[in-house]
């Protein structure tokens, strides 16, 4: 894989529950991470004394945030409203030449900031709430 532009590390949110995705406005950083827990089954006849772990069990999760400019555009509102309302929607994250993560997510914070002589910006929290799939591009 090549160097890519971090630009076309993009988060988009279904906007209507009927898979209608667009990019959250504004954002000009954007991380996605991927989790899982391990199950150890270390005991006294484990070879060497080394940790052994249970293949294919555990707790996967993922992690979404972004920073940006607030625009109050159609996605800050939504953003706000899901927040609000407690709701779970799709999200989709686009990884330049890796694919697109697409999945339930829950806002788990938004914090908004600005000083005196800038400009208004906005930081975004989610976690996932559900299976990921994965599409290779």
């Amino acid at each position: 894989m090549v160097a890519q532009k971090g630009k076309d590390l993009l988060i988009k949110i279904d906007m209507n529950g009927s898979g209608s995705f667009e990019t959250v406005a504004g954002l000009r950083a954007s991380r996605i991470s991927f989790n899982a827990q391990t199950v150890d089954i270390t005991n006294l006849q484990s070879s060497g004394g080394w940790r052994e772990l249970l293949a294919g069990t555990g707790v996967k999760s993922a992690a979404l945030s972004g920073s940006g400019v607030f625009r109050d555009q159609d996605t800050d509102e939504r953003a706000r409203q899901i927040f609000f309302d407690g709701d779970i929607p799709v999200f989709q994250v686009i990884i330049p030449d890796f694919g697109v993560v697409e999945g339930p997510f829950q806002i788990t914070a938004i914090e908004y900031s600005g000083n005196h002589d800038g400009e208004a910006v906005y930081e975004m929290a989610m976690a996932s709430a559900g299976q990921l799939s994965f599409s290779a591009v």
